[in-house]
């Protein structure tokens, strides 16, 4: 009886005894061990609003001479509220006495629990009736962006497949165009200049393209113009003249008018073929920016040479990759309420034998277009269990460990008995999609794989969510583990009200389906406070660490971790 914690009490109904064991004064609090009990003390003890009803509950079951069973609260003497369950059996002792014996037990932890799981219905029912108008909102957010109302990259992309296969497309041209100055813009005249001058931007080349035309805004102060059937070459430089020329006109703005240059790179072809187009005027902008900018520079041979460059760098990676160049750092992922670090994201770096440290913007885009990014992901899942099992055996406890997984080699048939040869412990390593909008689209194979990659212990999560990368109906085929939200989505929402109710929207939509939310992009201590208001569960971001070598990371888990976890380690 001490063991299971179930309290024992008799009642004498002809002389009013009551007798308890010791679990019953532990049950009640009164710091008491003599067997008789008065009932005043049953009385004061249980809570003003039940004593009606658990007296009268008693009353009946005296009437009945039959079972009692109730449930009701009592108050310690501390003001500790607990829920107890009580029941008793009527018998007749020696003599004809009528008395009940019974037992009392706490179950205030299955009544919380109770209330919790009541309260999540209903939540979830209002979130079921909310839903619609959440997956309508997040639809129209994954296709667009959200300052401008133009179509965001995914729809481009999207719009540029369809052109391929468009017989009516006799010419297409591609402009390239950066708003010059704009970080000096946002950054003195504030965040509201800068998306104003945004929005005039999206505004004037709506007014300047014709129906069969297309704009969108691919980056934060990107745009691309789609011309199709512009005529001849004359009449391409016209148009881009044109638009250069209404994009540097001043913008008013509270009194203001806000001044800046335009950068273009211009990209054609008179088949018709949308081809490279994109690559091709992205070489024109940057020659454009490195003339000096606030110009429009055309797509010619001499730049795709210059594309050797890129070849090269290609190469070179290859054999970084042999070498073991790439290393993860790692960026540290905190519970968003307690701060506590309950994950690691591995970050490739390239530790260049000339260049030094080299970010994942000087090779990663170059590793995907010569098809490396699979073999990275290799290289860095490889080397962050290498160093999980190195912090291990100094007795730090890791947290799991993120990592990212191509499109590519999800399709890969033989990627799950690469993996079980690693012998990856469960709940180690996460898994990270990074191209999931092909996850619309998925073929057997990649289904097959992330249902086995997950049967492993391994957690999938989707990372970059809103940013046009990932669609709500990946999400929903995935059911990933938890999900991030993209930092473009998370930057602005300490200035924007409209930026903060679509991250909330996320949320419901991830919380609807029982994924978690990781927030990105975390830059501020006013960033964290709002996401975890919003109901994200994790944050990861500058303002709660940088991306730092696995020698650092391990002397931070290390400072960070409990002395029993430490005692669990070394058992």
């Amino acid at each position: 009886m001490d063991a299971s914690q179930i309290g024992v009490w008799e009642h004498n109904l002809d002389t009013n005894e009551i007798l308890w064991d010791q679990q019953m004064h532990r049950l009640y609090g009164t710091g008491r061990k003599e067997r008789k009990v008065a009932s005043s003390v049953w009385m004061a003890t249980i809570h003003p609003d039940d004593r009606e009803r658990a007296m009268a509950e008693f009353d009946a079951a005296i009437a009945a001479k039959g079972p009692y069973d109730s449930q009701f609260r009592i108050v310690h003497p501390n003001g500790d509220v607990r829920h107890i369950h009580s029941k008793a059996h009527f018998f007749e002792g020696p003599g004809g006495v009528p008395s009940f014996i019974g037992a009392e037990w706490d179950v205030t932890a299955d009544v919380r629990l109770n209330r919790e799981l009541a309260d999540q219905r209903t939540v979830a029912e209002a979130r079921a009736v909310a839903l619609e108008r959440s997956k309508a909102r997040v639809e129209q957010a994954a296709d667009h962006d959200y300052l401008t109302g133009l179509p965001n990259r995914r729809h481009f992309d999207r719009k540029m497949a369809e052109l391929r296969d468009e017989p009516d497309a006799e010419t297409l041209a591609l402009l390239h165009i950066d708003l010059d100055r704009f970080k000096q813009i946002n950054d003195k005249a504030g965040h509201a200049a800068g998306d104003a001058m945004l929005q005039c931007a999206a505004g004037r080349l709506r007014e300047l393209i014709s129906k069969r035309d297309f704009v969108a805004r691919i980056g934060g102060d990107e745009f691309v113009v789609v011309l199709v059937n512009f005529g001849d070459l004359d009449a391409l430089r016209a148009i881009a003249e044109t638009i250069l020329s209404r994009l540097r006109d001043g913008i008013p703005f509270s009194g203001d008018v806000l001044q800046t240059g335009v950068s273009m790179g211009v990209a054609w072809n008179l088949s018709g073929d949308a081809g490279n187009l994109l690559a091709e005027s992205d070489l024109a902008l940057y020659q454009a920016k490195k003339l000096g900018r606030n110009r429009a520079e055309f797509f010619t041979l001499k730049l795709q040479s210059d594309l050797q460059g890129e070849r090269q760098l290609a190469e070179e990676l290859k054999v970084a990759l042999a070498r073991g160049e790439i290393v993860p750092f790692y960026q540290i992922q905190v519970d968003a309420r307690t701060r506590r670090i309950f994950g690691l994201e591995a970050l490739a770096r390239w530790q260049h034998p000339v260049h030094g440290l080299l970010a994942p913007g000087a090779f990663l885009k170059v590793a995907g277009e010569y098809g490396l990014t699979a073999d990275i992901d290799a290289a860095i899942l490889d080397r962050a269990l290498l160093d999980r099992a190195e912090w291990q055996g100094r007795g730090v406890v890791s947290p799991r460990i993120a990592v990212n997984i191509s499109a590519n080699r999800l399709g890969d048939p033989q990627l799950i008995s690469g993996l079980l040869k690693l012998n990856i412990p469960r709940h180690a390593i996460v898994f990270e999609l990074i191209e999931t909008i092909f996850l619309d689209d998925s073929d057997d194979v990649v289904l097959s794989n992330i249902e086995q990659i997950k049967r492993m212990g391994i957690d999938v999560e989707i990372d970059d969510f809103g940013s046009g990368h990932a669609s709500l109906i990946g999400l929903v085929k995935l059911r990933p583990k938890r999900l991030k939200i993209d930092r473009q989505l998370v930057f602005d929402i300490t200035v924007s009200d409209e930026q903060r109710r679509l991250v909330a929207s996320i949320v419901e939509i991830a919380k609807a389906l029982n994924v978690e939310v990781i927030a990105e992009g975390v830059e501020t201590e006013e960033h964290a406070r709002l996401l975890a208001r919003i109901g994200c569960d994790g944050l990861q971001g500058y303002a709660l660490g940088y991306p730092s070598p696995a020698e650092e990371i391990s002397a931070l888990l290390r400072d960070r971790q409990t002395p029993d976890a430490v005692r669990l380690t070394r058992q």
